[in-house]
Order: structure tokens, then sequence, then C-alpha cells
């Protein structure tokens, strides 16, 4: 099930503006951490490694909760919920230059632990904001 982005919220995820990313640790807490991310129309999508908290999160728990404040208004906010769907390896760290340029850096350059990179595609299930 895909939810709609209210087309009024729509330039919080077209801007580049950094999200914060929830995910459920072991534990049950929540783990919450700022993120580039790109919204492709249907999905969201985030550059991460293989080897973190956050990945190992999204796989014993998928769900997942991306928060984006307008930094030009505090009071308009988008939240989007869903799940990961998808994790697409990227050993070169090509969409974390893509990333990196669209929050501007023009001469973004792979990270040093581009051989552990991954995209990150979390569906889109419920959205709430002003």
């Amino acid at each position: 099930m895909s939810a709609t982005i209210p087309s009024a919220l729509l330039p919080l995820l077209e801007r580049p503006l950094f999200g914060a990313l929830g995910t459920i640790r072991p534990d049950e807490t929540v783990q919450v951490n700022p993120m580039w991310f790109e919204y492709d129309g249907e999905h969201v999508r985030f550059t991460h490694t293989n080897k973190r908290g956050k990945f190992r999160n999204l796989q014993r728990n998928p769900s997942m909760s991306l928060m984006v404040i307008d930094d030009e208004n505090p009071q308009s906010y988008l939240e989007v919920r869903g799940s990961l769907v998808e994790v697409i390896e990227d050993p070169e760290g090509e969409f974390y230059v893509r990333l990196g340029r669209r929050y501007g850096t023009a001469d973004q350059q792979p990270p040093p632990d581009k051989a552990d990179r991954v995209v990150l595609v979390m569906s889109v299930e419920k959205v709430n904001g002003r």
C-alpha cells in the first residue's frame, strides 16, 4: 500500500533538507539519526553501510519513519512511515556521490567505506504533516 504525499508538502521531499530517520533497535527503543535522502516519486532512498546499527535494526525490523522539517518554517513538517522494501548494493558509492551533490557538494567523492555502501529503499505507507 502506498500513500500519497500531499502536494503542499511535496517540496519538503524535493528540497535537499536533512531528514531524521527512525528505526527500531533490538531492545525496542527508537534510534533516530540525521540522513540525506532522495524521493523518487514512490520510495524514499538513503545511503548507508551494511556494517552499522541502523542497517542491523532494519534487518530485524523493517519499520522506519522519516521526519523532515521545513528550515524556512519550522511549523511545517512531513512524517513518512513505511518499511524497508529493498537493499541495493552500491560498492562504488555512486548513490552517496549523487546525494552529496544534491546536498551541495559539487565535487563529492565516494566515501572511504564505499565497499560497504548500500541504498536503503523505503516504502511510503502513511503520511502525516502540515
